[in-house]
């Protein structure tokens, strides 16, 4: 199966069929097949929300999703941690929504990070179901109380930030069931569209004109793209929707900690020089690999796994040969590098790997400035669209 998922994904992003073994050819029209099925199901699917036959739910506090068009690797987890992040700062209690895909290693990660704040986190599948336990245990806040008065760090410091402000939505765009008062549409800028194609022959999961339901675009991993790049991405944004503001972020390095001992903070300096494997099943390992090889490092050698892929015995026996392989070559021992989603979907098994060192990356989204959209310009445009579409509605 992993097999498979591999080659699935290299046909999605082939910019040259010709190139392509005579496996990944043969795969191509049953691909081919599977994808306009998935379209017509997509296509009816909408109609139906359209008419009015499925219904919507709508919760009494503002909800933002952030979502994506492709498969994994846009950063929407990161983006949601950090507007949760922004919201129990600003003394706003936040509600994440999130389904909990593949035992839940995001949902973990969420709660080691947010530990301390006002955010709370409701993992399941049926996300009207898991709110409303929530809004129901903890209550929630009119949000006409901290908008009214259009500053929300003032008025967020005198409500009681228990009760739930916001719903947070955790790849939320396909989640038609939900209202949503904002969408955020994250972009991989390393691959954005892929062959542009409908899953599963492509890693669209809806055609690009779905950009026209964007409030937001950011363009993940800008840091890693060229310019030339990210104005092509900016363009074909503008072509669906010539009006919606586009932001760039990156993922800022902090530091390691050793699988094992996640309390210790090791210093990113230490692999200078060094020689390391980086080990990950996520859905931007390209952008895991690039990021170390601008650390210093003297080598950087690479295992990529599907994303949420749990790491089984065999899986360690190959690293070992990998470090093994690594270790002949350079005369010293090499080091895992993981990813904290790759650590907190199982961190024991990593333990295995023993004498060899597996240190996690530690890291967190930033919003890159470019011309008016650095930081606190994407704070302030969130918070006016909140204002517009809840003080607007009650106006009406």
């Amino acid at each position: 199966m992993e097999k498979l998922r591999r080659v699935v994904k290299e046909i999605a992003y082939a910019q040259d069929y010709t190139k392509l073994s005579t496996l990944h050819q043969s795969l191509i029209p049953i691909l081919s097949l599977a994808s306009s099925l998935y379209k017509v199901v997509l296509s009816i699917r909408h109609y139906l929300y359209h008419l009015g036959f499925f219904s919507k739910h709508r919760f009494p506090v503002p909800v933002i999703s952030v979502g994506n068009l492709t498969w994994g690797g846009n950063g929407k987890t990161p983006m949601v941690e950090f507007i949760a992040s922004w919201l129990a700062d600003s003394g706003i209690s936040p509600l994440i929504l999130t389904r909990g895909y593949a035992g839940g290693d995001e949902a973990r990660m969420l709660t080691r990070h947010l530990r301390g704040k006002s955010v709370k986190i409701g993992v399941g599948a049926n996300r009207a179901a898991t709110a409303a336990c929530f809004l129901k245990r903890h209550g929630y806040l009119d949000p006409r109380d901290y908008l009214v008065e259009g500053n929300w760090h003032e008025q967020g410091s005198r409500i009681n930030s228990r009760k739930i402000g916001v719903v947070v939505l955790d790849d939320g765009m396909q989640h038609w069931s939900l209202q949503r008062d904002i969408e955020i549409v994250m972009v991989n800028g390393l691959t954005p569209w892929g062959n542009h194609q409908i899953l599963p022959r492509g890693p669209l999961r809806e055609p690009l004109k779905a950009l026209g339901r964007a409030d937001v675009v950011v363009v993940h991993h800008a840091n890693l793209v060229s310019e030339h790049n990210l104005r092509d991405i900016k363009l074909m944004v503008q072509e669906v929707k010539k009006s919606l503001p586009i932001f760039f972020t990156r993922m800022s390095p902090l530091h390691f900690f050793e699988v094992g001992n996640m309390n210790t903070r090791i210093p990113l300096d230490i692999i200078c020089n060094g020689v390391m494997l980086c080990v990950s099943a996520i859905g931007s390992a390209n952008a895991f690999v690039q990021g170390m090889e601008k650390m210093g490092t003297l080598y950087v050698d690479r295992l990529d796994f599907s994303d949420h892929h749990s790491l089984r015995d065999t899986d360690i026996e190959m690293i070992r040969m990998k470090l093994k392989e690594l270790e002949d070559k350079f005369g010293s021992m090499p080091v895992v590098v993981i990813t904290e989603k790759d650590y907190d979907r199982d961190p024991e098994i990593l333990r295995h790997l023993s004498p060899y060192k597996v240190m996690a990356l530690c890291s967190e989204l930033q919003i890159i400035p470019c011309r008016c959209n650095g930081d606190d310009d994407f704070k302030k445009l969130l918070k006016e669209m909140v204002e517009v579409k809840i003080l607007g509605a009650n106006q009406n």
